[in-house]
């Protein structure tokens, strides 16, 4: 240190004469060493600097046995992993001139793990390393595990890519690696610096998960808020329920009615198999029977298995196909599609993973929820107002009566549609299958109530 408070570096020869007496503050990565300590090069810390070769024939020379290759993989900031070391012949190995011995310094220098920096433990194995890793061997007194610390140091890091070498590929020099600056402490406070990062690193990693669970968890909470709130909604158990308010039985024979006289104009078509009424038997289990066009009834069946849970007594259980008109929509050139709104293509376009794009044309209006029925995505719901076009993936989904839209999309996305697709490498929904899916239906006014509670939820949460 100089007089001006400044470090300088001398340089001596062979006979101790003086060659140069310079100023390297530009060279400190900071100020304010404490006192006692020192700046060095790693040149004057370290007896050998230099790293090794792959073995003559490359991969085809490694074998199951022998003395092993270390190479960049296998350097890490904790430590060596081994798992997957190569290894070569011993006479190849007796030839080679980069032997790693214990208590070396390995420092990876290309690549994209450069600057990771690992100590060779004690009873090492015979061991060589490839031109990807310097191995620095310490001066006799040095405390090697001070010198990795330093190394791996935000200040050292920082350094050493700034000094990486290579047009195409990053790479830190043998010459350029001797030539970084470490503050070195006294040898007792390496010693102690050691000891204290060794008590401090476990508290930090486990710090560090911690942090990783809660972020994780942080990223998955509005999903699973989300999934969480749906299943209390379709369990009428996210809004109170009103004894005044008309039951999901009298909702159900409005809606059968209507159904009954859009069939009789031709404007609907009988449902295949026949009209589903589900209904509880004396016994307090839940049957199903199915009437025909002519008003014929089947032998009630039960399906107290089919139901997957309770719901409150102003409720009922329908098969999607009686609350909904269902029907996919039509084919369409790929050319006829444009992936944004122009002045010609004003109308969005439906398929299978939600809009596809948009179109001159259209074949649907109204407000409807639009079901996925191709593709990795199928089964998701999407709400199509005004004028738009459906494709031949997309299932229109026409509300009878006056069910709320909004409580439609909430409960059919509740009910991941998506597992009922074909196991194929183009994932498929039928119309059929969806149809004869069970829905809970809550009375209209609590259908209202379910949405309110919802989007207010969503508000607080985005």
């Amino acid at each position: 240190m100089g007089s001006d408070g400044s470090p300088y570096e001398k340089r001596v020869d062979a006979k101790g004469r003086v060659l140069s007496d310079e100023c390297i503050a530009d060279e400190a990565p900071f100020e304010g060493l404490p006192e006692g300590w020192a700046w060095a090069r790693l040149s004057s810390l370290f007896t050998k600097i230099g790293s090794g070769s792959t073995p003559a024939g490359g991969r085809k020379v490694y074998q199951d046995k022998g003395p092993m290759l270390i190479r960049s993989q296998n350097v890490h900031n904790d430590g060596l992993r081994l798992d997957d070391v190569a290894r070569f012949s011993r006479l190849l190995f007796e030839n080679r001139s980069s032997h790693v011995l214990p208590n070396d310094v390995l420092l990876n220098i290309t690549g994209a793990s450069i600057g990771r920096c690992a100590i060779v433990p004690d009873a090492f194995g015979d061991a060589d390393v490839n031109q990807h890793v310097l191995i620095m061997r310490p001066v006799d007194g040095a405390v090697n595990g001070y010198l990795h610390v330093a190394i791996v140091s935000p200040v050292v890091q920082v350094t050493i890519m700034i000094d990486q070498v290579g047009a195409t590929k990053e790479g830190l020099s043998a010459t350029k690696a001797a030539n970084l600056i470490v503050p070195v402490p006294p040898l007792a406070e390496q010693s102690r610096i050691v000891k204290r990062v060794g008590e401090l690193m476990p508290l930090v990693e486990k710090c560090g998960k911690l942090e990783d669970a809660r972020e994780a968890l942080d990223a998955a909470l509005p999903e699973r808020l989300r999934k969480s709130v749906l299943q209390m909604a379709v369990q009428g158990k996210l809004a109170p329920q009103d004894p005044a308010d008309e039951p999901a039985s009298v909702l159900l024979e409005r809606i059968r009615e209507q159904r009954r006289k859009l069939v009789a104009d031709g404007k609907a078509k009988f449902p295949k198999g026949g009209e589903s009424v589900i209904f509880r038997g004396s016994d307090g289990r839940r049957y199903e029977k199915r009437i025909d066009a002519k008003g014929g009834e089947s032998e009630p069946v039960c399906i107290e298995d089919e139901i997957p849970f309770g719901i409150p007594e102003t409720w009922a259980w329908a098969r999607i196909g009686t609350l909904f008109e269902m029907g996919a929509g039509k084919n369409i050139k790929a050319s006829e599609i444009s992936e944004q709104p122009t002045e010609d293509r004003p109308f969005c376009c439906y398929g299978g993973n939600g809009i596809r794009g948009y179109v001159a044309f259209f074949n649907q209006e109204g407000d409807h929820p639009i079901i996925g029925r191709q593709g990795a995505l199928c089964g998701n719901v999407q709400r199509a107002t005004g004028r738009f076009y459906a494709t031949e993936h997309a299932v229109v989904t026409k509300c009878l009566v006056d069910l709320d839209v909004s409580w439609a999309c909430l409960f059919m996305t509740a009910l991941n549609l998506n597992q009922y697709a074909t196991a194929t490498a183009q994932p498929g929904l039928a119309v059929s299958k969806i149809v004869e899916l069970l829905i809970p239906l809550p009375p209209l006014a609590e259908q209202h109530r379910i949405v309110e509670r919802i989007e207010r939820l969503a508000s607080l949460t985005a």
